[in-house]
């Protein structure tokens, strides 16, 4: 069994992010909590991140942990604060952590983003936030806009109009939203689940500042690995994720973006494997650049294999891996 130091934090590091309309050095903290409520609950169909959690990490640990993230900020004027849920959850992160963490962030970063639940994003929490950081950006986990596609195949606990008001209160507060939308979730084929995937931005585009396509990555532990496992899950085509970001530009203003984790991966979205790469260095520059230019489409044969399962898949009335259900070998 790995051991940790409650004190120390799953994982820090520094990416590319967009803040005030401009490409700037994000520093990302990943603080380990007791986990999310609803994980222990129910929990969503694809997410194992609760797997980072541990019992017994007090405030005093939170706090810590934030301190030791923060020896790896170099100037970065943007701030990222995850936990195993959501870090304005008060059963997650005690008010007096959350407080002295944000303080800490606000007097290192122009800009923090944290991410929650739609439920825990209420007025009193966000002054309170507000007044310890310039900026603030809160990333919900939205997945879709369709209530029936979030219930039945993520399992996600709340309805469209718990996200409509949480970004009607952000955005009385002063706080910027991020909406995570889901591409591909399970039991859905790769054509409905580009539809849906489309729709979700146009649905979600005037109420958010960003919104993020979120390829499915598949998880150690979780519901939608063992549909993987036996073949009766593929995770989406790059192909796929293209023609969303491309469709979607069309429908919002707002910054339109994706980050593919496990990108070009088994577990993750991919192609045949050679034309992954330039496929994701495509995404990556358009995520910061906004310019549908950016988006180039490489010539790969593969292209063809993609069309063609987005026509035999509802034919076939199965949403697994085609390829591998045909050939096992």
């Amino acid at each position: 069994m790995r051991r940790f130091s409650p004190a120390e934090p799953v994982s820090v590091w520094s990416e590319k992010d967009v803040a005030a309309g401009k490409t700037v050095d994000a520093l990302v903290a990943i603080l380990r909590t007791g986990g999310c409520w609803w994980s222990r609950k129910s929990g969503c169909l694809m997410c194992g991140y609760n797997a980072g959690s541990a019992d017994g990490i007090s405030a005093q640990d939170l706090v810590a942990q934030f301190g030791r993230a923060l020896e790896r900020h170099e100037g970065q004027p943007f701030i990222k604060i995850y936990t195993s849920g959501s870090f304005l959850d008060p059963g997650e992160v005690a008010p007096e952590a959350r407080d002295a963490i944000l303080e800490m962030a606000g007097g290192r970063a122009e800009r923090v983003l944290v991410e929650s639940r739609p439920e825990f994003v209420v007025d009193v929490t966000l002054a309170e936030a507000l007044d310890r950081v310039g900026s603030l950006e809160v990333a919900i986990g939205l997945e879709t806009a369709d209530d029936a596609v979030r219930a039945r195949c993520v399992n996600k606990g709340f309805m469209f109009r718990d996200f409509e008001r949480a970004c009607a209160t952000a955005g009385e507060a002063g706080a910027d939203v991020r909406a995570y939308l889901l591409l591909k979730p399970p039991y859905m084929t790769e054509g409905r689940a580009i539809e849906d995937a489309v729709a979700s931005v146009g649905k979600v585009a005037g109420m958010c500042r960003t919104v993020s396509v979120n390829p499915m990555n598949i998880q150690r532990g979780t519901a939608v690995e063992a549909l993987w496992r036996k073949s009766l899950y593929r995770p989406p085509w790059l192909w796929s994720l293209l023609s969303v970001l491309e469709r979607g530009s069309e429908l919002t203003e707002a910054r339109l973006m994706s980050s593919p984790s496990g990108g070009g991966t088994r577990r993750g979205a991919h192609n045949c494997g050679k034309c992954d790469d330039a496929i994701l260095r495509a995404v990556a520059g358009f995520s910061l650049s906004g310019e549908i230019a950016d988006l180039r489409m490489p010539a790969c044969e593969c292209r063809s294999r993609w069309l063609d399962s987005l026509d035999i898949e509802p034919f076939m009335g199965t949403a697994g891996n085609l390829q591998r259900l045909c050939d096992p070998q």
